[in-house]
């Protein structure tokens, strides 16, 4: 696992706690049971698939059991007959039956909530599709792994990575509001945002140590693409949360993007303490990237294979408050 795919698991879990189609537009492929193994990565031109029968099979369990079922009834009945994105999950967010039933006892509000959550799926699935769709026509190189939507021990609201499919916590990222209020956008966006993380350089990706500067690129290209495909960024709160401090944020981050200490930048937010800033700057150092260039799809092309951020932010022309138009 690379050392920013674990930093991201982490930091989605604590959050939780506290919270390539067809040119035509199209939805996401919804599959039961074992279709195609979920973990399968999808070529440009395949439709993604997305795999929902373990939100069907959780509530079954649930209301048969009054909304309190035993460790063993999850284990026996939703864990071990889920799909193979659930099983993959499981198992490396260590999700047992165990660990559900508590989660449930500890804080049984936020599985009621979920399966309301649970009915923007529909239209979140076409709303993908079409984000897809348009990415694919302007990244020929993407790929797009399945997506699992489950049910689990309320952490963490996403997993991705390029060889084992996205896999999102319903009942987390339900419960993670202030990431946006709007539940169809947050989890359009979330999606989105997994996607392109999907597609990104393990070159960048799996370095070790890397430095505020490397994790804020990692996280704001992500953040500058989700914006591109679905017209706003997956963090919508981080614009009310900088306004009228963005000269003195971004001359901190200046002062500090060499460091290795995230602490100050990325990965600190929690529901009554959202932060994150290091996604807001980074994504203003892409855009400004991406709106220099002359030839568009090669800076797509370059944000998203990046390997060195430094050479994005010597061509961005990024400074601190610099208005990007």
């Amino acid at each position: 696992m690379s050392t920013l795919h674990h930093l991201r698991m982490t930091a989605l879990a604590d959050s939780a706690r506290r919270v390539v189609p067809r040119k035509a537009a199209t939805a996401l492929v919804v599959v039961g049971l074992g279709a195609a193994q979920a973990m399968l990565v999808s070529p440009a031109g395949a439709e993604p698939l997305v795999v929902t029968s373990d939100v069907d099979r959780f509530y079954a369990i649930y209301e048969a059991s009054d909304g309190k079922p035993t460790a063993d009834q999850l284990q026996r009945d939703y864990l071990a007959m889920g799909s193979e994105g659930l099983k993959h999950f499981a198992r490396i967010r260590n999700i047992t039956g165990e660990r559900i039933a508590k989660a449930i006892a500890d804080r049984p509000e936020i599985y009621v909530d979920a399966r309301k959550c649970a009915t923007v799926l529909p239209a979140a699935r076409i709303r993908v599709g079409r984000a897809l769709s348009l990415f694919s026509e302007m990244y020929a190189g993407a790929r797009f792994p399945a997506v699992t939507v489950s049910v689990g021990r309320g952490r963490p609201v996403a997993v991705a990575g390029p060889n084992d499919g996205i896999n999102i916590g319903l009942e987390a990222l339900c419960a993670t509001t202030f990431i946006n209020p709007d539940v169809e956008d947050r989890f359009v966006r979330v999606m989105v945002h997994e996607f392109v993380h999907v597609q990104q350089n393990p070159a960048l990706t799996d370095k070790p140590d890397p430095t505020v500067l490397d994790v804020s690129l990692v996280e704001g290209s992500a953040e500058f693409l989700t914006e591109l495909l679905t017209g706003d960024v997956a963090y919508a709160y981080m614009a009310d949360l900088v306004k009228g401090r963005e000269l003195e944020i971004e001359s901190k981050f200046q002062a500090e993007m060499g460091s290795i200490d995230l602490s100050n930048w990325l990965y600190n937010s929690s529901a009554s303490n959202p932060q994150d800033i290091g996604y807001w700057v980074g994504y203003r150092i892409v855009k400004a990237y991406y709106f220099n260039a002359k030839d568009k799809r090669q800076a797509l092309k370059e944000i998203i294979t990046m390997g060195d951020p430094h050479t994005i932010l010597a061509g961005s022309g990024w400074k601190p408050g610099v208005v990007i138009e």
